[in-house]
């Protein structure tokens, strides 16, 4: 007989019965976490189905979008930087390119100033082409996101190429939907994470056959010419000095390379959907070009006319009306223009011979003894900054000047930047292969939100036409744009705008005049 009445102790029945209440106790949270991680699961592989099919994801990060492919075309995309003058010194060396090479050039936006700098070529510490491509593509993107796009082409007006059937072009907006192969909601919003089309544009990652070549020759090495009769590859007249070479540790040697010969037919560049150069910025130094030395061509007519036209590209039509209207309805005399660059760079520790430079223009000006003398001033010095320098001294004296400025709330300035918007020459300028139908949708859902500042380019426009004359800062590039703007005779009439050459207007009077002189002191010198 048991004593215990049961064949089970208790001992034995309470271990049973802690193993079943552990059992629902745990067995509980294990199966919501797991009922948890399949939801989830399902969750996200609905959503990937119904996402935009793009050629870059994670396990197809190394192949071009169909969309790039299919259309049969060649890009040539680059990264500008620095201010607007740089950016458009390095678009007409794209322009250029693109003509030599047969390519589709991506036409940029504008950049802020200060967003990507390329560095000092002549010291050879510049940012490496990868770098400054990815850059570029990461602030092109913040723009559309920020509503702040413009165009390149929304402000320098390119319907003169259209005479050069080789010269085509794409928004940088239609480019990235193509390239990134998403919805242009993406594209223009920056919905989804477009950094890995990026990556592959900037060549972070390699070349890709048949899809992209990555320019990776940048100012350091290579000095690219075309058609000059050159041997391809010699070494350039400009090279690092030895005591750069010891102090910075340089071993880079510049040689001249045909771009043609290079990246044009029978290369590997030629097979590629996109070339994706760095920076195009070229500029003369020590007998040389720091990147770019193609101005005199033999053999190519094409060629040679098209460095003749991209010379100088005027502004759109209505920046250039808006000038007019300032100096027919605002000042409304011959004036003088001062261009005055006090703030950036270097220019902050040369105000005195920048103001003296000023004073002594005034003082010829004021001989002739027309008083006061209109001054358009434009400057990056705001009024409110100019007690005790020269600018407060002409504003007080106003019986000998008066002066003139615009600022970016005037209302001429308004109007003009709303008409810029409105027409979007740079969605124009989107080659007709591509579609108008698409033009149109990029157009409706790609539109900036902000007004473009526009107060620089009216500026120069009004300086390229001041009777007066003209004085700019020493070293600015903005006088530089200025100056070409007066050489190629852009100047103000009652009846308005002119396109004549200086030579006609002034120096060809001029002659006729002293040929006449001369003639008639000539015949009285002989009388008897």
């Amino acid at each position: 007989m048991n004593i215990f009445g049961s064949s089970r102790s208790p001992i034995n029945g309470w271990n049973s019965k802690k193993s079943k209440f552990l059992h629902r106790r745990f067995s509980l949270p294990v199966f919501a976490l797991l009922f948890g991680s399949f939801f989830l699961l399902y969750l996200f592989s609905s959503y990937s189905s119904f996402m935009p099919s793009t050629a870059f994801s994670t396990s197809n990060s190394r192949q071009c979008s169909s969309r790039i492919l299919d259309l049969g075309e060649r890009f040539l995309f680059y990264a500008p930087h620095s201010g607007f003058s740089n950016q458009l010194s390095e678009f007409k060396n794209a322009i250029l390119m693109a003509g030599i090479l047969n390519r589709t050039l991506v036409v940029p936006p504008i950049l802020d100033h200060h967003a990507v700098a390329l560095g000092s070529c002549p010291k050879f510490r510049v940012t490496d082409p990868g770098e400054i491509r990815f850059s570029v593509w990461e602030h092109m993107l913040e723009l559309l996101r920020n509503g702040r796009y413009v165009s390149m082409a929304d402000i320098v007006d390119i319907s003169s190429l259209a005479s050069y059937s080789s010269i085509k072009a794409i928004d940088f907006r239609t480019f990235a939907y193509l390239w990134c192969g998403v919805d242009l909601e993406s594209v223009c919003s920056n919905e989804y994470n477009l950094k890995q089309c990026g990556r592959l544009l900037a060549g972070l990652d390699g070349n890709v056959d048949k899809c992209l070549h990555a320019v990776d020759e940048d100012c350091r090495t290579t000095v690219w010419t075309y058609k000059n009769g050159q041997v391809d590859g010699a070494l350039d007249v400009f090279q690092p000095n030895e005591q750069l070479k010891k102090k910075k540790n340089v071993s880079y040697v510049r040689r001249r390379r045909d771009v043609y010969r290079a990246l044009g037919p029978d290369s590997k560049a030629e097979l590629a959907a996109v070339l994706s150069f760095g920076s195009l910025f070229t500029a003369p130094y020590k007998g040389s070009e720091l990147y770019i030395d193609i101005h005199e061509v033999s053999g190519d007519q094409r060629i040679s006319s098209l460095i003749k036209s991209i010379e100088y590209l005027p502004f759109v039509p209505e920046i250039l009306s808006a000038g007019k209207e300032y100096i027919d309805k605002i000042i409304k005399a011959p004036f003088l223009c001062a261009q005055l660059r006090l703030l950036d760079g270097q220019f902050k520790n040369h105000w005195n011979a920048t103001f003296l430079a000023l004073e002594q223009k005034l003082d010829l000006i004021l001989q002739d003894g027309n008083e006061p003398v209109h001054v358009f001033v434009m400057t990056d010095l705001p009024e409110s900054n100019w007690t005790g320098s020269y600018l407060r001294h002409l504003a007080r004296d106003s019986n000998h000047f008066k002066l003139f400025l615009l600022k970016e709330h005037d209302e001429l300035v308004q109007r003009a930047s709303k008409k810029v918007m409105v027409v979007g020459h740079g969605l124009r300028s989107t080659s007709s292969a591509f579609g108008p139908s698409r033009i149109h949708d990029m157009k409706n859902k790609c539109t900036s939100e902000r007004l473009p500042d526009i107060l620089l380019y009216i500026e120069e426009t009004v300086c390229s036409c001041a009777s007066l004359g003209f004085l700019g800062t020493a070293g600015s590039t903005i006088a530089e744009s200025i100056e070409l703007m007066r050489k190629y005779g852009l100047y103000y009439s009652k009846s308005g705008f002119k396109f004549t050459s200086i030579w006609v207007w002034w120096i060809v009077p001029t002659l006729i005049i002293t040929s006449v002189f001369k003639v008639a002191f000539g015949y009285i010198s002989h009388l008897p």
